[in-house]
């Protein structure tokens, strides 16, 4: 040990030649198993376990069919963010041109009322209407009544600059005085109208409050004298809003058509680039598939030369040394039975090697038993070993043959450089992901200073495993041991027992 190490309440230290293989077969079947200790609260992983599109063959290498699924998928997400851009950009576009349009539509109310009272209403205000003559109004009220009768205008009033009302349609309210607008003295200047839509509701609006929204204007005229007066007309609100109305359809469409040709212009480039992108990660899966082949390939051609050539040559001379040592001087017995026995050592540990280089069928044998066979050795060289792996594990063969990698490069590097006393190694499953979980007490590292990318093995399996979909994690510290945690994908495969 190189230091300090969590606290592992469940793996008492025992000796190696305490430790029998029965204490590895007794291991606990869990799902729900994490370690103790609050160094591996899972919490520090940099990176959060992904979540893969979608579910992928049991090949690394998947089919063009998938591939074009994915362009597919690629594209309709790439439609589907435009059209939410066009969403978000037409919602606001669009209140603005609705807001435009009723601006301009009180622009054409101002200047329709200024025609009126420079043209129908100021020239026939004569003095006897500003006196209040009784009949001076009747001349304005046949000129007016045509545009009241047809709907055109709703009402009609003069004010003189003291705030009397000096003509109205509505009889009642001429002579009334009441406030003028806070505006008044500007427009009275020689300012420009003003008009605004909506319920009218002041004081002098008693008889246009209950006709709902009406758009109110108010423009300066000069009576038949030249005293300055206040036209102040109400139209129907329904002239604005037909012209509103006019100007958004007339734009609207136009805006989104543009929206859409740009989408569209977008598109083919978008469908290109996503076909080139997909061919690349195509090439990197291959080239990852073949690495991985390759490897496998030359690992079984090694293994095959140790088996049928040295181990059987190593084999055939400790029989021959058994041989010499029967027959040899009593004197000479001793050195023939060291030579033979370490001859005999050698060809355990090639056999070790082969078996090594050389994994077993999972299809036939079954990942739980693959990886218990794999801890196995741990024992002989005095590492306790407690396993949780899940009697029934359902997973494709290239998923099981990764984590079995995984977890042959990480049980290597225990024994190798860990000086670990005790290892765990899990299976958990549950309906979304498979993770394995492998944690030892041994004397760790810096990953600042010798990251897990600087180890082949590991970096090879980090990349395999990304390409299909999971993640490979690295945690130590010095003096806390290591830590390390692969996640696939769960897909709906062939039992793996």
């Amino acid at each position: 040990m190189c230091g300090p190490t969590p606290k592992f309440s469940e793996f008492p230290r025992t000796p190696a030649a305490a430790t029998s293989k029965r204490s590895l077969a007794s291991s606990e079947h869990t799902h729900n198993w994490r370690p103790s200790s609050s160094p591996l609260d899972w919490a520090w992983f940099p990176r959060s376990m992904s979540n893969p599109k979608a579910a992928r063959p049991s090949k690394i290498d998947r089919t063009r069919s998938e591939e074009r699924s994915e362009v597919r998928a690629a594209v309709s997400r790439f439609i589907a963010v435009g059209a939410f851009a066009m969403i978000v950009i037409a919602a606001p576009v669009g209140l603005w041109v609705r807001a435009e349009s009723q601006s301009n539509a009180m622009e054409n109310a101002i200047q329709q009322t200024q025609r009126l009272a420079d043209y129908s209403v100021g020239p026939l205000v004569s003095d006897n209407l500003i006196a209040g003559v009784p009949g001076a109004a009747q001349y304005l009220d046949d000129r007016l009544a045509p545009r009241i009768s047809d709907g055109s205008l709703v009402r009609v009033k003069v004010w003189d600059t003291e705030g009397r009302i000096v003509y109205s349609d509505f009889p009642s309210l001429i002579g009334e005085v009441f406030d003028l607008p806070s505006f008044a003295p500007e427009l009275l200047a020689g300012g420009k109208g003003r008009a605004n839509l909506g319920v009218q509701d002041g004081a002098d609006d008693l008889h246009e409050s209950q006709s709902g929204e009406l758009v109110e204007v108010h423009v300066r005229t000069t009576a038949a004298n030249g005293q300055a007066l206040i036209l102040e007309a109400y139209f129907n609100d329904d002239a604005v809003h037909d012209e509103q109305n006019a100007l958004v359809v007339g734009l609207i469409p136009a805006f989104l058509l543009s929206l859409g040709a740009l989408q569209l212009a977008q598109l083919f480039p978008a469908v290109r680039l996503a076909r080139r992108i997909q061919g690349h990660q195509s090439t990197k899966r291959r080239l990852l598939q073949y690495a991985i082949d390759a490897s496998d390939l030359e690992r079984q051609r090694i293994a095959r030369d140790l088996h049928d050539e040295v181990i059987q040559d190593l084999a055939g001379l400790s029989y021959a040394l058994e041989a010499e040592e029967r027959h040899s001087p009593p004197e000479n017995q001793a050195l023939f039975g060291q030579a033979k026995a370490i001859l005999q050592k050698n060809v355990r540990t090639l056999r070790a090697m082969t078996t090594e280089l050389y994994p077993p069928d999972l299809a036939e044998l079954g990942l739980p038993a693959a990886l218990t066979r794999l801890a196995a050795p741990l024992l002989e060289h005095g590492i306790k070993v407690k396993l949780h792996i899940p009697p029934d594990c359902e997973l494709d063969r290239d998923r099981a043959a990764m984590f079995y990698r995984v977890a042959r490069e990480v049980l290597a590097n225990t024994v190798k450089h860990a000086k670990a006393g005790t290892l765990e190694l899990s299976l958990m499953q549950d309906a979304g992901r498979t993770i394995l979980l492998i944690h030892d007490n041994g004397c760790g590292f810096d990953l600042s200073e010798d990251a897990p990318e600087n180890h082949l093995g590991l970096r090879i399996m980090r990349d395999t495993i990304e390409v299909a979909g999971g993640t490979l994690e690295v945690r130590s510290w010095r003096g806390g041991g290591t830590s390390v945690m692969a996640s696939l994908e769960r897909i709906a495969p062939a039992r793996i027992r």
